[in-house]
């Protein structure tokens, strides 16, 4: 609205916060009661900028009267009436999680055109940090990571009935503890789609799987398939479809297009990984995604 807040029902998102308001007969708002709101942007001071990308800019706060660390992820926009429903839907599942394997998000807020994400830090950054570091990962560790993954997949297609969307190794973030989770579901995407940047090569599109990269229906099985790629990526250290003809990169969106939907589907190397890690890697990339284990299956 004009007065820069979201309404959605008894859902309010605004610069206090994420809340919810009663209404009585005649349908007029009362006074409204925060979630259990724990911040106020005021209180978090910024120690550094720890990532930007085209869905916003990611910084480490602390907060001054706790003295905690958190990720706040601030993303500027121009926002289509069409989605706020979606958008704040899924701020309010998004605080609602229960799952170890998400990343917890603490508190939302709208203010000036721009939404911020009071995020839980995982200190040790994404999957694209830790290969940039060690270029390959061994399979026993690929097992902890994929059992972490799939347990998060588990919580959002069983439970929460949620298509992630953006799988990649950007978006699976780990800490010291060894603890793997998964970030960015669904508001992001949706916030790209509602700026138009669908028409925009970025890197999201090389974890899409066939069916969705050329437009058709999809469900949970396209998460298993960005799943798929992303372990096989982390297993062998690059992505698993080469460019044609340009080792820097896919040239444009088309050409990847045509290679993921026409081209038979990467497999891990049988003479480089066990049996048991191929037949996983098969078991999600397929064309069809029909043929896909769900994420329960693969557990």
């Amino acid at each position: 609205t004009a007065s820069g807040t979201f309404q959605d029902g008894d859902l309010l998102l605004n610069r206090q916060g994420l809340r919810f308001v009663s209404q009585d007969k005649e349908n007029s708002p009362s006074c409204a009661q925060p979630e259990d709101t724990q911040f106020n942007l005021a209180d978090l001071e910024t120690v550094k900028v720890i990532g930007k990308g085209s869905g916003g800019v990611v910084q480490l706060v602390r907060h001054k009267w706790t003295n905690k660390v958190f990720a706040l992820k601030v993303i500027q926009m121009n926002i289509q009436e069409t989605v706020r429903k979606q958008i704040v839907q899924e701020l309010k599942i998004n605080q609602a999680s229960q799952c170890p394997n998400i990343v917890v998000c603490h508190d939302s807020f709208y203010n000036n055109g721009f939404i911020s994400l009071v995020l839980e830090y995982m200190d040790c950054g994404s999957l694209a940090d830790v290969l940039k570091q060690v270029k390959t990962i061994l399979e026993p560790y690929l097992a902890v990571v994929c059992k972490q993954v799939l347990k998060g997949l588990v919580y959002l297609h069983h439970e929460r009935h949620i298509i992630h969307r953006d799988i990649k190794p950007s978006n699976l973030l780990v800490n010291h503890k060894g603890e793997v989770k998964i970030t960015d579901f669904g508001v992001s995407a949706m916030l790209a789609n509602s700026m138009g940047q669908r028409d925009t090569f970025v890197g999201t599109y090389n974890y899409m799987s066939p069916e969705r990269i050329s437009g058709s229906v999809y469900g949970y099985s396209s998460d298993i398939w960005s799943l798929g790629l992303v372990i096989l990526e982390l297993a062998i250290g690059r992505f698993p479809y080469l460019p044609l003809e340009n080792e820097e990169g896919w040239l444009n969106f088309y050409e990847l297009l045509e290679t993921i939907v026409g081209q038979p589907p990467p497999c891990a190397p049988p003479d480089q990984f066990s049996p048991e890690f191929c037949s996983f890697i098969s078991a999600c990339i397929q064309k069809n995604p029909k043929d896909r284990m769900s994420s329960m299956e693969l557990l």
